[in-house]
């Protein structure tokens, strides 16, 4: 167990258009300077539970290209004016390419946790000459779309996920007060036991860590993000063209080992990494493995 709380670097906020609402993207430079067109950045794409700032612990130390981290339309910081009802996979991943092309990227390096890791996966198969690569921490693909698609069924292979999903709605339906009634459990030491399951050993995760889960809770959003998985045609990620690194704990109850061999199947340029001692947060719990791997992959 190597839980880390780190603080931010230096980064620079902005607030960018997209069809889905405003995006507040938080940039940190790369030491060779301004990328723009001819840097490959690094782009952090959070989940359906999260934020830019479940990647804090990732983010030490002066990067070469720049890393660019986004708060999604509908979470983090671009929840006003968020046009969840528009809300697709595909209109997501337009939406962080609009952003990226907006900064000057032509060509990034994608790392994305959980849905972000599925989006990243989607952003591949889209855009093939732009992505350079993909790390997916911990992706909720193909098991998490057939639990979204009938949760009734995913009580018995996925019930962490399931009970989550049928939280949100519950919470979605009650609109701000089921927000702010997240945000008010997420205070106290209950919060720590209901997200136990996500972890490998939550005793050692900070108080701190559950409290920002909490205030990153969107009910609406995970609701809109699931309903838009669970009827994805996955044989697109068969033009995935870059080198893709998909990650999970030993302990992850959102990924099966069984998602990773099928996307290693359908992508046969995947490698795959098991981090042991570790749950659904491998960037949280154990970052020192995880920018190893990174670093293994863009070396390459």
């Amino acid at each position: 167990m190597n839980v880390q709380q780190k603080s931010a670097p230096a980064l620079r906020r902005q607030v960018l258009p997209t069809e889905l609402g405003p995006c507040i993207v938080r940039i940190q430079e790369g030491s060779r300077g301004p990328s723009g067109a001819s840097g490959t950045p690094e782009v952090y794409i959070h989940g359906a539970a999260g934020s830019w700032t479940t990647f804090q612990a990732l983010l030490s130390g002066a990067p070469a290209q720049d890393r660019v981290l986004i708060d999604l339309p509908g979470w983090g910081e671009s929840t006003k004016g968020a046009r969840l009802e528009e809300f697709s996979i595909e209109a997501m991943g337009l939406a962080v390419a609009g952003v990226l092309n907006a900064l000057g990227y032509r060509r990034w390096n994608l790392v994305g946790h959980s849905m972000g890791g599925f989006l990243a996966l989607h952003m591949a198969a889209a855009w093939p000459e732009q992505t350079a690569s993909i790390a997916a921490i911990s992706a909720t693909t193909f098991g998490v779309s057939e639990a979204s698609r009938t949760p009734l069924r995913g009580l018995r292979g996925f019930a962490a996920f399931t009970g989550m999903l049928l939280a949100m709605r519950s919470m979605a339906v009650l609109g701000p007060a089921g927000t702010a009634l997240v945000r008010t459990i997420a205070a106290t030491p209950l919060m720590r036991t209901l997200m136990s399951p996500f972890f490998a050993d939550p005793a050692a995760v900070p108080p701190a860590v559950f409290r920002e889960l909490g205030d990153d809770a969107r009910p609406a959003s995970f609701s809109a993000a699931a309903k838009a998985t669970a009827h994805y045609d996955f044989g697109r990620w068969r033009g995935i063209l870059c080198p893709v690194l998909a990650i999970r704990g030993d302990s992850d109850v959102f990924t099966p080992e069984s998602d990773l061999a099928r996307l290693a199947v359908m992508v046969p340029h995947t490698r795959l990494a098991t981090i042991p001692r570790c749950g659904h947060f491998a960037h949280i719990e154990q970052p020192d493995q995880v920018l190893r791997l990174l670093d293994e992959l863009w070396s390459r």
